[in-house]
């Protein structure tokens, strides 16, 4: 996936991963009972071990658990012999053995929230440095995201995968709603309406390419289509305004392709801001609003940046 590492916008500051990520409501009753878990990782059971490589204490469970309690008497504790035994399992778990017939999965949130990590039959691993120690919950079997896109290169995707780095999950968001808050982070939502109307066709057209083609997995395996920063296009919920969504209204329709398939919109501040510019692929923010300036169309800007484009409704 191509980096855009620098930008024309100064970027919004992001919520703290504390406050995005923070506790929820404890569960009123796990799903899986305590009762019959006797510290030793046994066929059909799912253990979290205190320590990194399946070592140290471990905590065996036979269902998933929503909450694991962080005090005793009540907390699901490492049963175990070695380092960790009796300490309570809510972030403190270095590694797993995944023995059960099912999918399992980690959650670092309490009631399967946050970040993630999947486990397969059979597996044995360490948690992700998201997870590690950050450990809040389980689930058996649970329910996967399709990485699959209802777009084609003639329709655009409902929607989108958006990675959002710092709050460390994928949200699946409409694909206009995600372009009407990616315009006013890219574009200067002042400039002149042709300017905003070819910028929002590049930011589309930009996000609809990854749609169709993104195999990008996190760090702990979940598929996305985009990041959330400048190393795809900067997202911001919320953050859409009246003149850049008005150009994305108008916009709409249009469709920009090269050899009949969707063009990857690469554009930068100027030609000579970002490493990787070629011309004919990539497309100028300021040249856009200097040549908005002169008189010329939306239309006619993407056509003098993208080489060999059509524009189509």
């Amino acid at each position: 996936m191509a980096k855009r590492t620098t930008r024309l916008i100064a970027r919004l500051a992001a919520a703290t991963l504390a406050a995005a990520l923070g506790g929820t409501a404890l569960a009123a009753a796990p799903a899986a009972s305590a009762a019959g878990r006797n510290g030793v990782c046994e066929a059909g059971e799912f253990c979290l071990y205190f320590n990194s490589g399946q070592q140290g204490s471990v905590s065996d469970f036979t269902g998933s658990v929503a909450d694991y309690g962080a005090k005793q008497p009540s907390c699901f504790d490492f049963k175990g012999s070695g380092a960790g035994k009796g300490r309570c399992v809510k972030n403190a778990a270095a590694s797993v053995w995944n023995r059960s017939s099912k999918t399992v999965r980690v959650y670092f949130n309490s009631d399967y929230g946050g970040t993630y990590q999947d486990f397969k039959t059979g597996a044995k691993g360490n948690l992700s440095a998201a997870l590690k120690n950050q450990n809040a919950s389980h689930r058996f079997s649970p329910a996967t995201t399709s990485c699959k896109t209802d777009g084609t290169n003639g329709e655009p995707p409902t929607s989108i995968l958006v990675y959002r780095v710092s709050l460390q999950r994928v949200d699946r968001v409409a694909f206009k709603t995600y372009v009407k808050n990616v315009l006013p982070n890219e574009w200067v939502p002042s400039w002149p309406r042709e300017s905003l109307r070819a910028g929002a066709v590049a930011v589309k057209s930009y996000g609809w390419y990854w749609a169709l083609h993104s195999a990008a997995r996190t760090p702990w395996g979940q598929c996305y289509d985009v990041k959330d920063t400048t190393a795809n296009q900067v997202y911001r919920p919320g953050s859409a305004l009246a003149a850049t969504s008005a150009a994305v209204d108008a916009t709409w329709a249009t469709r920009m392709t090269r050899g009949g398939r969707i063009l990857e919109a690469h554009y930068c501040s100027t030609s000579t801001a970002c490493g990787g510019w070629v011309t004919g692929d990539w497309l100028s923010q300021y040249g856009s609003r200097d040549h908005a300036n002169a008189g010329w169309t939306h239309a006619k800007i993407l056509k003098s940046y993208y080489a060999g484009i059509a524009l189509s409704s």
